[in-house]
């Protein structure tokens, strides 16, 4: 299932939940089905600049496609930033950094989002974005 394909299952899913503290629930489902992150790998090396809490995102290249972990302290934080790495892992560096789809007005998130947790959400995607720059190069 390609980029675009598993955004509109998210999109889906999002839009049967009729008002904001729904889908903050369902984020909130996301990030307590994210576990198992492996302690070591919170340090800044992974670390997403920009969130208003800590966030950790890494990469993994396998047989040509980008596999993202991801981690974070607060519960909204940790709950977008699987969702984000769900859709952009499993496939190739072209397609993540060739995808100019806007998760923000896709998924309708900025009504339910703060400025802040806007900016982040935008730091995460530009992260995996900028990991799968570099490793379409390599």
């Amino acid at each position: 299932m390609g980029i675009d394909a598993k955004i509109q299952e998210y999109k889906k899913m999002l839009d049967l939940f009729p008002n904001a503290q729904e889908k903050y629930q369902y984020l909130i489902e996301q990030a307590k089905n994210n576990t198992n992150f492996p302690e070591e790998l919170r340090n800044d090396n992974f670390k997403v600049s920009g969130c208003q809490s800590q966030v950790w995102l890494i990469p993994e290249k396998k047989d040509e496609k980008v596999y993202f972990m991801s981690d974070s302290d607060a519960l909204i934080a940790k709950g977008l930033v699987t969702l984000i790495a769900s859709i952009y892992s499993d496939e190739t560096p072209e397609d993540i950094v060739s995808s100019e789809v806007d998760l923000m007005e896709e998924f309708e998130l900025g009504v339910i989002l703060s400025p802040a947790r806007r900016n982040g959400a935008f730091n995460m995607l530009k992260m995996i974005k900028d990991y799968a720059s570099k490793l379409s190069s390599n």
